[in-house]
């Protein structure tokens, strides 16, 4: 596990966002949430303690599936 950078405290999958990161991307890159591990996570934040799932349903006015910010204890790690 040397070889992989260490995960930031803040990360999206959006490209569009100022948090995307490429090179964690290279990765196979896991998140649990109150120790249960997620596979929907959109972006999380560690330090703040909550994670972004995209809405099923909901969708915002240009389309993109809304949001929703699910707080507990956030892990990141390296599958």
């Amino acid at each position: 596990m040397s070889d992989k950078p260490a995960l930031p405290d803040h990360l999206s999958v959006n490209p569009k966002s100022k948090f995307y990161v490429e090179e964690f991307f290279q990765y196979d890159v896991g998140i649990r949430l109150n120790g249960k591990e997620r596979t929907n996570v959109e972006e999380y934040c560690i330090s703040e303690g909550w994670i972004k799932v995209s809405s099923p349903t909901a969708k915002d006015r240009f389309g993109n599936p809304m949001l929703m910010k699910l707080k507990g204890e956030v892990e990141a790690f390296y599958k």
